[in-house]
């Protein structure tokens, strides 16, 4: 027995030692798969933010879908008094010719127009190097794109030779969009000619070549007369829905007796007007630049009462019935959503910070188990700063702490925009935007003081479910709407819309946050920063054709897509072939979507941000009354008299239980005392 007994003990002692032994591994394992995660973050940081040009398939079959958080791209003020007469460099036939066939290949630079392609070749200038010199240092700051004229260089990534660049390569031309780390470097092997651009150079004629076609095009259409009764508002969404249009020589725009259906603005070319008199067609006159053609039929049912040709070859400005009816109401204009539910009347705005609230009293929330048991809970990391869970000594509510280093906004430019969110966030009433209960500064930092939504961010169950139901979808939409009548009533373009700036309350209701690129902005006026989300980018910012609320209805149907199948429409780990898919505009909608999400998606996605569901004539009424959102009943949804779908995706357990973990972040940012922030 005595025997039995001591195996029995030697066998127990042997199991506890393999345990310890299996636990230590286990510890290992999870310290190796920590290092791993924190290696995978940082290559897919040097993925998303590649932007030296590689080889690839223009035509790729399969959807790349999108892991990590979307990277933000913050606004960049654009230099008033650039003087770009100096800057103009001349070129031989043969040099603007290679210069043309090089951007012809790149993937971003081919999309762009026949006009911003010529001013670019005016631009570039000459830059010579000597072998072993290096154009781009990994890691630096980039703001100037490359054309190699002559000579090799080679691209280097941590040491390791990535590729060689030859005659006709572009590399760079991230760097001219905005300010962006460059992720590998490029040396050159011999003496090398460039052709290099800056990015102020380049956005300041982008830019005002925008505006001045704007203002042209204004003038051209304040001369027709079936439009002299219409303001400068109404002109405005008009530009906004007419497409460019080229004809061939001889080709003929419009035939005598035909029905008409369109309206031109001759922006290039000459057309030879001819009317058919006694069988013989007679000339009329030849127009020009400037110059318009059929008015009256946007405004009746007309046949066309002469024939219309071009000489040469012709570029119009075009907008047919059909689209001119949606944005311009024959009787009265009604480009306002005038929702009467939308706020409460009796309910006074908010317009100073809540005063029971003291930044001292503010405590943090501790982990109560885990990895980081103990420490302060941080709810979220991102560009511009942290946000920590804290609460009060006395009323034990939750709060979300927004904290972020004022030097960092100083060295990024963003002080009027930080002030901004304040003062926006401050005059929110609305149950479908996050509230802003106080703010406060110290020599370090700025706080917010915001609403806990304690349901988590709609990124990280999108992450956890793969793609939505059509229910759930339906219903995250229509809250963004909500969000988005409220806004634009007042007067604000939101402009960063994504999974990861939606969260959810306790009850499964989405709030908007985050109104860092938000914006006020006038009817009928045009702003042109260059800012928000790659893959939410509507194509009239990265064009830079100056934006409105329109480019909000495009970064919603990119929503609804992402929502629906997981990642947005158009992806990729590289930024340039992002915008480009954006430019080209082919959606590939998976099998699985109904037809009513098709075309929901579609109608918000439209090129021409004139034409755009919720930006035509009804405004957001004609979104909400499509319908993919049959299901909403919208004044109980403003009412909170709905039963949310997206309860089933909120975890049950600690306040923190529905966000990631990270660890607490113990360094201290510098001081500053520039006194920006006096008023805050």
């Amino acid at each position: 027995m005595e025997a039995q007994i001591e195996e029995l003990r030697l066998q127990l002692e042997k199991q506890c030692q393999l345990n310890k032994e299996l636990q230590n591994q286990n510890q290992a394992l999870e310290e190796r798969l920590k290092q791993k995660e924190k290696e995978l973050g940082e290559l897919q940081s040097h993925l998303d933010e590649l932007d030296v040009s590689s080889p690839h398939d223009n035509n790729e079959s399969t959807q790349e879908v999108r892991q990590s958080r979307a990277a933000v791209l913050a606004i960049e003020p654009i230099p008033e008094d650039l003087d770009l007469t100096t800057k103009r460099v001349q070129k031989t036939a043969s040099e603007k010719a290679q210069i043309m066939k090089a951007i012809g290949k790149n993937d971003f630079l081919s999309r762009l127009d026949d006009e911003q392609i010529t001013m670019m070749v005016e631009l570039l200038r000459e830059v010579d190097r000597c072998p072993g010199d290096e154009v781009i240092k990994e890691g630096s700051e980039g703001d100037s794109m490359y054309i190699v004229a002559a000579g090799e260089l080679k691209v280097i990534q941590a040491g390791r030779d990535l590729r060689t660049l030859t005659s006709g390569d572009v590399f760079g031309e991230l760097a001219i969009l905005y300010n962006c780390r460059r992720t590998a470097s490029v040396k050159a092997i011999t003496a090398v000619k460039l052709w290099c651009i800056e990015r102020q150079t380049y956005r300041t004629i982008m830019t005002n070549k925008s505006k001045k076609k704007r203002e042209q095009l204004m003038g051209f259409l304040k001369t027709a007369q079936t439009l002299k009764g219409l303001n400068d508002l109404q002109l405005s969404k008009i530009i906004d829905s007419m497409e460019e249009v080229r004809f061939q020589k001889n080709e003929v725009i419009v035939r005598e007796g035909s029905e008409g259906n369109s309206f031109y603005i001759i922006l290039q070319g000459e057309v030879l007007v001819t009317k058919k008199v006694n069988g013989q067609q007679k000339i009329i006159r030849k127009m020009g630049q400037g110059e318009h053609f059929g008015e009256q039929a946007l405004i009746r049912e007309i046949l066309r009462t002469a024939t219309c040709t071009a000489v040469g070859s012709v570029t119009c400005f075009s907008i047919d019935k059909e689209v001119f009816e949606e944005t311009i109401p024959v009787e009265t204009l009604q480009l306002y959503d005038d929702s009467k539910f939308m706020e409460n009347p009796t309910t006074p705005e908010r317009t100073s910070t809540s005063t029971s609230l003291r930044l001292k009293d503010l405590i943090p929330v501790l982990y109560q188990e885990g990895r980081y048991q103990g420490e302060p809970v941080t709810l979220g990391v991102g560009g511009f700063g942290r946000v920590e869970l804290v609460t009060t000594l006395h009323h034990g509510k939750y709060y979300a702490m927004k904290k972020v280093s004022k030097k960092h906004i100083v060295s990024k430019r963003q002080e009027q925009h930080v002030l901004f969110e304040k003062r926006i966030l401050l005059a929110i009433q609305c149950d479908f935007i996050v509230r802003l209960h106080a703010a406060f500064k110290d020599a370090r930092y700025i706080y917010m003081i915001m609403e806990f939504c304690s349901g988590g961010e709609i990124w990280t169950k999108l992450k956890e479910f793969g793609r939505f139901d059509e229910n759930t979808a339906v219903f995250i939409a229509a809250c963004v709407v909500e969000a988005y009548a409220y806004l634009h009533k007042k007067g604000v373009m939101y402009r960063d819309l994504k999974p990861e700036n939606l969260m959810l309350d306790a009850k499964g209701f989405v709030k908007l946050v985050d109104f860092g690129f938000a914006k006020e902005l006038s009817r009928g006026v045009k702003t042109y920063s260059f800012c928000g989300t790659p893959e939410y980018m509507a194509p009239e910012i990265i064009q830079n054709q100056g934006h409105d609320f329109a480019a909000d209805f495009w970064s919603l149907g990119i929503l609804v897509f992402e929502l629906l199948v997981g990642s947005p429409p158009f992806s990729s780990s590289e930024p340039q072939k992002i915008y480009a898919k954006i430019l080209d505009g082919v959606m590939k909608f998976p099998p699985y979507m109904t037809e009513a999400a098709r075309s929901l998606i579609s109608k918000l996605c439209r090129p021409r941000p004139g034409q755009r569901l919720g930006n035509t004539k009804n405004g957001i009424k004609d979104v909400r009354h499509h319908r993919w959102f049959n299901s909403i009943n919208w004044h109980k949804l403003r009412m909170g008299q709905v039963e949310a779908p997206t309860v089933k995706l909120i975890r049950k357990g600690p306040c923190y239980i529905n966000f990631d973990r990270f660890p607490f972040d113990k360094t201290q940012a510098d001081e500053e005392f520039s006194g920006w922030d006096r008023d805050f």
